[in-house]
């Protein structure tokens, strides 16, 4: 059955709308009913099923009431489940309650109210008028909504629920909105929109399939097309511009600016240290913000946020004066420092090798969190770079200051071993300060492979002090140092010039090393042994043989002694070289070579001197 303002359609296969029917209420209201054939209707009209409708006629022939029409009417009495209405006539009938009430449950209407109805019988089969209000409201939002696609206007609705591909909005009737007409962008989650109202296109209509279709999109478009025109004509750098935050993603924010978006990098978003776009903006929120650079060609807009503060380096060197004490917290930790923030968007970095004064740091983590508060001296400052430098140790007093105001070098000191390294002994003598032995520093003449051979964490010894360098952080004792150097001493005993006798302590492919005491030890080079030609060192010389010997040089720094066979021999000739041999104990391979080197030129040069003497008697 199709319904409009004027008439209904009836399908005559129902008893209640039968002309037998209708008599009987001209009768009791005293108006004349007429009976029209539908064949007199356009053949549009009998596709839903009617031939006929029914009228009442007032006595001059006027139409005044007509079935499958909107009639007004007036509340005569509100009872528990009905309300009485008049429409005229001294025709009366009575709509559910529930039809005026509200989505509250409250009663919208009282006694005396004018409303409209739809008059759907006269009669039915309990002799009863029916009405509807409900009907009545769906009709004429049909009709309201025919005439809104029509004339291409904008309704408004309420989105009621969600369903599937889109949305159900409440016009006057039930409507569908795609998802996809919902925003100018995918909307992943609809529930912030329902219940709530908005204006819509329609888009499609068919009445005869009850099927309405809107669009929200549609409208947006049109006023952000409107509003990007707007925008644009006023847009450029240096411009503070109000903006919704439309979208956030890890590297930074866009903001919809009124038809146009930008993007807010996250370096443009704070002068401090941020992680994540989320800490200062979310989606949906107005901001201000600067336009930094636009890109007619590409309409690209960079937009700054932290450009609408103020840069904190500048006069930074007027807040922060070198050498002064300051605070901070620890933001970042690198291999080779820790930042830390000493006010939003001033960041200054303590080096790893300014983080202690007397330990060796390996990572900065050793010393310092994230989160930390310190205190911290200010060492440098460049604006430029936008760089300060900070130390930690600095803000403590210095221990090698203390170090140096107690002790001087030659000051003997005692403390424990608090490390052992392969290349010596790190030992605690108070004021915070580890003093190095270096293995060279152990023994004057033992042979030290290691310091862990000889020493063990936490014993307590005895050491000199060498030297204090508070610049480089240096502290270095000795523990040979304690006794007299055999070095000089055996160097006193044996200047230079000197000869003296010795046992081969070792011997190489270059000289003999001869033992001259105390672990001291005094280097023949194979060119001092003899200025005879020999083909090998061990053919002339073994360990445990005895040398004399003449010292050549002494080297002190490094602690040698260059000695000289040759030398020796060379102060040597004939009867004293002989009695030399002859005594030498014990006597070695060494002597007898030099024997038979020494026989050897004495023939020869006595059978020189005979032919020379020959010659001259000739």
């Amino acid at each position: 059955m199709e319904v409009t303002e004027d008439r209904v359609d009836l399908d005559r296969s129902d008893d209640q709308h039968r002309p037998e029917s209708i008599k009987s209420i001209s009768s009791a209201v005293g108006l004349e009913v007429d009976w029209i054939d539908e064949e007199e209707e356009a053949s549009e009209d009998r596709a839903d099923g009617g031939e006929f409708e029914r009228l009442l006629r007032d006595e001059g022939g006027g139409l005044t009431i007509r079935e499958g029409t909107i009639v007004p009417g007036t509340i005569v009495s509100i009872e528990d489940d009905l309300v009485a209405i008049d429409i005229g006539h001294k025709c009366d009938g009575s709509v559910p309650i529930q039809e005026f009430k509200d989505s509250r449950g409250e009663l919208q209407v009282k006694v005396g109210d004018k409303v409209e109805v739809y008059l759907d019988t006269f009669e039915n089969n309990d002799g009863e008028m029916i009405l509807s209000r409900e009907r009545a409201e769906i009709i004429r939002s049909w009709d309201r909504v025919s005439k809104a696609f029509e004339k291409d206007e904008i309704v408004e609705g309420t989105i009621i629920s969600r369903v599937k591909g889109g949305l159900a909005v409440d016009i006057g009737i039930k409507a569908f909105l795609p998802g996809s007409q919902v925003d100018l962008r995918p909307v992943k989650n609809f529930d912030h929109m329902l219940g709530n109202k908005f204006q819509f296109k329609i888009i499609k209509f068919n009445k005869r399939k009850n099927n309405v279709v809107l669009s929200r999109r549609v409208l947006l478009e049109q006023g952000r097309e409107k509003l990007r025109s707007e925008t644009l004509q006023n847009l450029k750098p240096g411009l503070i511009i109000t903006g919704i935050v439309k979208n956030i993603t890890d590297y930074g924010v866009f903001v919809d600016l009124g038809g146009i978006d930008g993007l807010l990098h996250i370096t443009d978003m704070s002068w401090g240290r941020i992680n994540h776009p989320s800490q200062l903006l979310e989606v949906g929120e107005e901001t201000k913000v600067k336009v930094l650079s636009y890109n007619e060609a590409k309409q690209r807009v960079s937009l700054g946020y932290k450009q609408l503060q103020p840069d904190p380096w500048e006069a930074l060197e007027d807040r922060y004066e070198i050498d002064s004490k300051v605070h901070g917290k620890v933001v970042s930790i690198t291999d080779y420092g820790a930042f830390v923030e000493l006010e939003p968007g001033v960041e200054g970095l303590i080096h790893v090798s300014e983080m202690s004064w007397s330990k060796k740091i390996k990572h900065p983590s050793k010393c310092v969190q994230i989160g930390d508060d310190v205190d911290v001296v200010v060492l440098s400052i460049d604006p430029t770079a936008r760089r300060i430098s900070l130390g930690m140790k600095q803000a403590e007093p210095n221990p090698w200051l203390a170090l140096r105001d107690k002790y001087k070098v030659g000051d003997t000191v005692q403390g424990k071993v608090r490390n052992i390294t392969e290349f010596g002994l790190f030992v605690g003598v108070g004021e915070g300060v580890d003093g190095l032995v270096h293995i060279s520093d152990i023994s004057w003449s033992e042979r030290v492979n290691h310091p862990g051979d000889l020493y063990r964490k936490g014993s307590e010894i005895e050491a000199k002090i060498l030297q204090i360098d508070v610049e480089e952080g240096k502290f270095s004792l000795g523990i040979k140092q304690l006794q007299p150097d055999p070095f000089t001493q055996i160097a006193e005993k044996n200047p230079v010039g000197s000869h003296s006798t010795g046992k081969v302590e070792r011997v190489s492919d270059f000289g003999v090393f001869i033992a001259l005491g105390s672990g001291i030890e005094g280097l023949i080079h194979q060119t001092e042994l003899s200025d005879k030609e020999f083909e090998r060192i061990a053919d002339v010389c073994q360990v445990g043989d005895e040398l004399d010997f003449v010292v050549l040089s002494i080297d002190s720094e490094e602690r040698r002694f260059s000695l000289s066979r040759k030398a020796w021999l060379k102060k040597l000739h004939g009867k004293e070289l002989k009695e030399y041999i002859d005594t030498a104990k014990p006597k070695t391979r060494m002597a007898d070579a030099f024997m038979k080197v020494q026989t050897q030129s004495e023939t020869a040069a006595a059978a020189a001197a005979e032919n020379s003497s020959k010659q001259g008697e000739e």
